[in-house]
């Protein structure tokens, strides 16, 4: 492949130099190979330039001029914006994807959304796909992952790869640091949803309008005119969604209780269930939803909305939903002592948390209790609102270690603690569920917040092996008969 298939602004003879292929990843540099330096939000690629060229790099992309100090046998093309330069290239160097690429963003439900959409695809008959914070995922497998939004070029050879072995319908999340580092620019998408906007990453973002012109990106600039954008009405941002969806010239289909296209009519819960009476265009449905929560309910519209406008028919969509599976790890039922409930969720911002516990008082009639932590190195202006949140929602919080990464987890959880004062601090999470499950009577319910699907807890850089379903498992199992340690 020639350095100008993948680069176009190349020029003449640049252009011409055969190349093996690209990476933004010094350390994954072999001979022939296109390093692309990133200007990153902690280092800066420039500084591994010597590193790719030792390795074998013919040529390197990058913003501003040539390195002074960069080898006269080795090509360099600047360009403007180097995120967009990548991701254009990675999807040139492996090209095939699914036919039906739908993404959907926002602060919560994107995980949910894009996995409900891909069950919705199957159940249609579709050889269907989800992409996210878990991996992938096809029916009888599934690859975990780390990043909501892989890179350019991991990204790319998962959908070419997806594509060569028979998928046509792909349902992925995009998050707001994808949206902002443009690795979705070079995807062929044809619909893009929008669930909601709370508080989240402004570790990164700085403020919430910086956060949320992250996540328009998809309906302003990525997805490509005349394709669709399904809207959830329940936001405060919802309007502004439509609004610039409109201007790029997408068709907008709007859900929800508010929705001029499906539209929520009522919600009735039933146990552990609900039963949601919908309308779209002109004909009722009455759907029965193996899910909890009005957050749930919200993800299963949201979804069916990507599926009405990737061409699915009305009655085949609907007819699915009573079959979607929850993704493990949200709102997640788990072996729980004769009485008492307990669930595994990844609610690790305000929203979240809250929506979790409102979710599950109607299923208490004792105790609502709730085991979590915060991350380290993350937004921590969310500690004391989650604080604040359990401390009003629960009747006992249990304050534990999540992710602390660099930080000292003690800091974590006083920050946290001091909007729950009356919350235990319990550090080691398996001694806090323990103590949790310890006191479950009849009739209470614990929910453990924060780690979801995770299966390793970060401490420094380490990554110690972690899972909450095992450390629940375990502590239900040294109950003695009766239901006490």
């Amino acid at each position: 492949m020639k350095l100008g298939v993948l680069f176009p602004e190349a020029p003449e003879p640049t252009a011409q130099i055969e190349v093996a292929g690209l990476s933004a990843d010094s350390r994954q540099i072999t001979p022939g190979m296109v390093f692309v330096a990133l200007t990153g939000t902690v280092v800066d690629g420039k500084a591994f330039i010597a590193a790719a060229v030792s390795s074998g790099a013919v040529a390197v992309i990058g913003e501003g001029s040539r390195p002074r100090d960069l080898p006269e046998n080795v090509a360099y093309l600047g360009v403007g914006n180097v995120r967009l330069a990548l991701a254009k290239a990675a999807a040139r160097a492996t090209p095939a994807m699914p036919a039906h690429v739908v993404a959907v963003t926002g602060t919560s439900g994107k995980s949910s959304v894009a996995e409900f959409t891909r069950q919705i695809f199957e159940a249609c008959g579709r050889d269907a796909a989800s992409l996210g914070t878990l991996g992938v995922i096809r029916a009888g497998h599934a690859s975990y992952g780390t990043l909501t939004t892989p890179d350019p070029v991991s990204l790319h050879r998962n959908l070419d790869a997806l594509a060569r072995d028979g998928v046509t319908h792909l349902a992925m999340e995009a998050s707001s640091h994808g949206l902002d580092q443009y690795r979705l620019d070079g995807v062929r998408l044809t619909a893009g949803a929008f669930t909601n906007l709370g508080h989240d990453h402004l570790d990164y973002h700085h403020d919430p309008e910086n956060y949320f012109a992250a996540k328009l990106r998809l309906f302003s600039e990525v997805l490509p005119e005349g394709s669709d954008a399904v809207v959830h009405t329940g936001s405060p941002y919802s309007d502004r969604v439509i609004a610039a969806a409109r201007g790029h010239g997408l068709n907008v289909t709007t859900v929800g209780g508010a929705a001029d296209d499906l539209a929520l009519r009522s919600r009735e819960i039933d146990g552990f269930e609900q039963v949601l009476m919908m309308s779209y265009h002109g004909h009722d449905y009455t759907v029965r939803l193996p899910l909890a929560g009005a957050f749930q309910a919200d993800n299963a519209m949201v979804a069916a909305g990507l599926a009405l406008v990737s061409g699915e028919k009305p009655d085949h969509v609907m007819a699915a939903l009573p079959d979607l599976v929850g993704v493990r790890g949200r709102l997640e039922r788990v072996v729980s002592p004769p009485g008492s409930l307990i669930v595994i969720d990844y609610a690790h911002k305000p929203d979240g948390l809250k929506a979790v516990l409102e979710t599950l008082r109607p299923a208490c009639t004792g105790r609502l209790i709730c085991v979590f932590g915060c991350g380290g190195d993350r937004d921590r202006s969310k500690r004391p609102e989650m604080g604040e949140i359990a401390a009003h929602l629960a009747d006992l919080v249990i304050v534990t270690d999540d992710n602390p990464r660099s930080e000292d987890p003690a800091a974590i959880r006083a920050a946290i603690l001091a909007a729950a004062p009356q919350a235990l601090d319990i550090a080691d999470r398996q001694r806090a569920i323990n103590y949790a499950v310890g006191l479950l009577q009849t009739g209470d319910v614990l929910v453990v917040a924060g780690k979801g699907h995770e299966t390793g807890q970060i401490f420094g850089t380490q990554v110690r092996p972690f899972s909450d379903h095992e450390a629940v498992a375990s502590a239900v199992a040294r109950l003695r008969p009766g239901g006490r340690q």
